[in-house]
């Protein structure tokens, strides 16, 4: 007998996780109540993934539920913010036990690790599609929006870039990469890290900043858009891993340096954070990133002039046809988040 709405929440989602003290009624009713502390802001994010669209059909229902809070945590990490309670709607092809409970493990997994509860939502039929709502708080004040990054400001991201778009294009081919580079790669793609804790204690040092989910080109756009200015990056500064370089520097993912410099650039999928800092502050972000196993870099200027240059180590510049994904002149399946 298949199981009700009812029955796959009690089974799968409720008790699970932590409990926070200031949860003050959770999963069970027709709403949630929490309390916020004093003297904050509540930030409050949402994101949708489809199946098909934002992973591909047959990831594993444990990367699914993973990747669908880390999503999240990452738009949460780009406000300064601290995740705090989240909410989840399910919509399921059919009810499928062990795929419900690997899904469970890998949300719950990442859950207790941010300190996050689940404190509602709710479940229906229909094709696979998963949203998830995060609420948290920041200091009055204190959220980092897009809009405050100023001419003469250092632009700064944190990790690598690429190495998802990289993963995504092996699955679509279904060629095998070597052990090592395979896993850092699907590592990254179906299991991003969010960066929250470096997001909060950037919060009080930055003028802008934005999570890397759609490509580096297209979301630092969205700061220069909103904060009415432009920017010059230095592509010899973009940060590349090992696997990513390692892969497409020989073999059937070969790429000359343009090509390299446009997936990383445009792929989508690294939740990373960019963030733009005065001049003076650049000392103390990097002493604030030596705490951080992630790092980040300096990677470019902000500048009146508007638009984007990207500008290649002997100082031509690169074109780029794409900046990143946008959902409604992609073709499915292809999409970062």
């Amino acid at each position: 007998m298949a199981m009700s709405e009812f029955e796959i929440i009690r089974r799968n989602f409720d008790g699970r996780g932590i409990d926070r003290s200031d949860v003050v009624l959770g999963i069970g009713d027709d709403g949630a109540v929490v309390r916020v502390p004093s003297n904050c802001d509540l930030v409050t994010v949402v994101d949708t993934l489809v199946a098909g669209v934002h992973f591909p059909h047959d990831t594993r229902p444990e990367d699914v539920g993973h990747k669908a809070l880390a999503v999240n945590l990452s738009d949460v990490a780009a406000m300064g913010a601290v995740p705090a309670w989240a909410t989840l709607a399910l919509t399921l092809p059919h009810a499928d036990e062990a795929w419900l409970s690997a899904f469970a493990r890998g949300f719950f997994g990442l859950a207790q690790q941010y300190e996050v509860q689940l404190v509602g939502g709710d479940t229906t039929h229909g094709p696979l599609t998963v949203t998830v709502q995060i609420q948290g708080w920041v200091r009055t004040g204190r959220a980092v929006r897009r809009s405050g990054a100023r001419p003469g400001d250092v632009i700064y991201l944190t990790g690598s870039v690429g190495d998802a778009g990289l993963a995504l294009r092996a699955w679509q081919q279904q060629q095998e990469l070597s052990a090592a580079d395979g896993e850092h790669l699907f590592s990254r793609l179906h299991r991003p890290i969010p960066r929250c804790k470096e997001g909060e204690a950037l919060s009080c040092e930055v003028t802008a900043m934005v999570d890397v989910s759609d490509g580096l080109a297209a979301d630092l756009g969205h700061i220069l858009e909103a904060s009415g200015v432009g920017a010059t990056l230095n592509l010899h500064s973009i940060p590349l891993s090992p696997s990513f370089v390692a892969v497409t520097g020989s073999g059937k993912y070969y790429l000359n340096e343009a090509e390299r410099l446009r997936l990383a650039l445009s792929a989508g999928d690294d939740y990373e954070l960019c963030f733009t800092a005065p001049a003076a502050q650049c000392r103390r972000v990097e002493e604030l990133f030596s705490n951080f196993e992630c790092g980040c870099r300096a990677i470019g200027i902000i500048e009146t002039a508007p638009g984007l240059r990207l500008k290649q180590a002997d100082g031509t510049l690169l074109s780029l046809e794409r900046t990143g994904y946008e959902h409604f002149a992609q073709e499915p399946g292809n999409a970062g988040t």
